[in-house]
């Protein structure tokens, strides 16, 4: 079980999906497979599951372009805009903020005062 306030998921974005996902296979043993969910709503993401873990801990985003590729850890919060607003009154910045969907949970993309790039999601549901 995941706690509240704790690296719970991690994304690596890139416009070559399918090369990441031979490159951490290889390197790792990570299997990868297709987000259904993302897939229905137009999006090509994998998820990512460790060699002998029961279910997956990351994914790969494909950008297509659309923006850098990037590693990123991401944080488990009871709530994604009320932590984002956290980040801004302590002098980080939201770069992206996504409600709850049927593609997949509320989240955001947010950077430290230093400018380092981390993540954060509420579980579907909620709990984490």
């Amino acid at each position: 079980m995941t706690m509240w306030g704790t690296v719970a998921w991690f994304e690596i974005a890139t416009a070559d999906p399918d090369a990441a996902q031979t490159f951490y296979g290889e390197v790792f043993g990570w299997r990868a497979v297709k987000d259904e969910k993302g897939a229905a709503a137009g999006m090509d993401y994998r998820l990512i599951t460790a060699a002998g873990a029961t279910a997956p801990t990351g994914g790969i985003m494909a950008t297509d372009g659309a923006m850098p590729g990037h590693a990123v850890f991401t944080v488990a919060v009871r709530d994604v805009a009320q932590t984002c607003a956290t980040v801004e009154r302590l002098g980080g910045t939201v770069v992206a903020r996504h409600e709850a969907s049927e593609s997949g949970p509320a989240n955001a993309y947010v950077r430290d005062p230093a400018g380092n790039l981390f993540g954060l999601f509420t579980p579907p549901g909620g709990a984490a």
